[in-house]
């Protein structure tokens, strides 16, 4: 059974799109909609990534609804987002 949902997506433009939910009592994959598989180096043993199972409780599908408008350009963020009155740049009030 699909359960669909409107989700927004970043890829190749942003946009709103019509998704498919993860089952959230499937017991393979607890509502993720997928499970994780950590895997190492085969000569040191250090990690190296995660490969992503899909559970069969979810398809990873989307079908595009509306593409969102860019902001005009006098809206796009300009700042570092650091604090321009504390010292260097950086506020020592709490809360940090």
């Amino acid at each position: 059974m699909i359960r669909l949902r409107i989700k927004v997506i970043d890829w190749p433009r942003r946009a709103l799109a019509l998704t498919d939910t993860p089952r959230p009592d499937c017991r393979d994959c607890d509502g993720v909609g997928g499970i994780p598989h950590d895997y190492g180096h085969p000569e040191t043993g250090e990690y190296e990534g995660t490969e992503w199972e899909t559970c069969p409780c979810w398809t990873e599908w989307h079908m595009v609804l509306l593409p969102l408008p860019r902001r005009p350009r006098w809206l796009r963020r300009r700042h570092s987002g650091r604090d321009p009155w504390g010292t260097g740049g950086y506020s020592d009030e709490p809360p940090f």
